[in-house]
């Protein structure tokens, strides 16, 4: 079992920061890629970054400039830095990653249970 625990969101005017936390505890062996997803009220959830155990990033282009993903492998964590966060970064933020158990299993992903960010004056 491997349980993501997110934090750091919260209602933020426009313009303003966030630092959400994405951590993994659990059977862990090795974590590959990790990311953060979001989902509007009556959206799909949308990749919005992702990072691979090398430190490869990829962005959603809406969010390319402002927000930066990291992470750091002796503690499992991942983080998201959110800047000049504007109204539509509003949603709930979850973590993914992938993990596996042991050197012979596969990756599995996991999800954490989100956190809320609010963006609004």
């Amino acid at each position: 079992q491997v349980q993501l625990v997110e934090s750091g969101g919260g209602l933020v005017q426009p313009g303003g920061s966030l630092r959400l936390s994405c951590a993994a505890s659990g059977s862990i062996f090795s974590i590959n890629a990790m990311g953060w997803y979001r989902q509007a009220p009556g959206k799909q959830r949308e990749l919005v970054a992702g990072i691979t155990s090398g430190g490869s990033t990829n962005y959603a282009d809406s969010v390319k400039g402002r927000f930066t993903i990291s992470r750091d492998n002796a503690k499992n964590t991942a983080y998201l830095q959110m800047n000049s966060l504007k109204p539509e970064d509003t949603g709930v933020y979850y973590c993914n990653a992938a993990t596996k158990a042991g050197w012979g299993n596969s990756f599995t992903g996991s999800w954490g249970q989100g956190t809320q960010v609010t963006v609004s004056s």
